[in-house]
């Protein structure tokens, strides 16, 4: 079952709902000072009653897809974020140089 995520840039937080309750957030924020913009990625948090069953993939997947599609880069300072990255290697162009 994959989760219901709405999100917009301009508020900086991903809420995902199941079965009509939310089931977790991620919190990020946009730098359009940049060229390319960059997403800085802080915190992924999911609901424990709805721990192991994909939600935060949800989460980043969906934020990462869009800041994508915005031709974004992404700072993942949120340990789960940058673990999810590095087990997806196709997101890892998406990394903001250091």
């Amino acid at each position: 079952m994959t989760s219901d995520v709405s999100h917009s840039p301009r508020s900086g937080l991903a809420t995902a709902h199941r079965q009509g309750s939310q089931a977790g957030t991620l919190t990020y924020s946009v730098s359009r000072r940049s060229d390319p913009e960059v997403w800085t990625l802080y915190s992924t948090r999911v609901d424990p009653d709805h721990e192991g069953r994909g939600v935060g993939s949800d989460l980043v997947r969906i934020v990462l897809d869009d800041a994508r599609s915005a031709g974004a880069v992404v700072d993942p300072t949120c340990w789960f974020v940058a673990g999810w990255i590095r087990r997806h290697p196709d997101y890892e162009d998406l990394l903001a140089p250091r």
